[in-house]
Formats: structure tokens, sequence, C-alpha cells
């Protein structure tokens, strides 16, 4: 659940243990829980240059699909 995954990367941040030894204790695996921390990050504006946080993320996938639509609408009006 989302709460499941803020606490796990509470934890991660409070706990001073890698985000392995987080897993591993809570019995997921390394690489979800890494997802999810470097996710968390770039949404807090905390994660690497070149990082999208999800709004930004969304807004691209919305711009991108009307950019899509728009394209093919100036292909149909020059035929």
């Amino acid at each position: 659940t989302e709460e499941f995954k803020r606490d796990a990367i509470a934890l991660v941040d409070s706990s001073g243990k890698t985000v392995t030894a987080v897993a591993r204790e809570l019995g997921i695996s390394s690489e979800s829980l890494r997802g999810w921390y470097r996710k968390a990050k770039a949404d807090r504006g905390e994660g690497q240059s070149g990082e999208l946080a999800s709004a930004e993320r969304e807004e691209l996938q919305r711009l991108r699909k009307e950019n899509r639509e728009q394209q093919q609408t100036i292909e149909i009006l020059k035929k």
C-alpha cells in the first residue's frame, strides 16, 4: 500500500541503514524499495539532476500525448 511505502521510505531515512538492509528486514525486494526511495526523493526535489518529480512525469506524458494527437490532426489536414 502507499502507507507501507511511505513507512519503508521513512525507515530508510531515519534508521541510517542501507536500503538493502531495510528491505531485508521488511521482507521486500531491495530493488522495489530503492525505486520507491528514488521516486520519493525526486518528488521532494532531492533527486539527482535530470530526475523528474511525479507531477512533472505526468505532465510530460500528457504533453507528449497531446503532441501526438496534434501531429495526427496536421497529417489528416494535409491530405
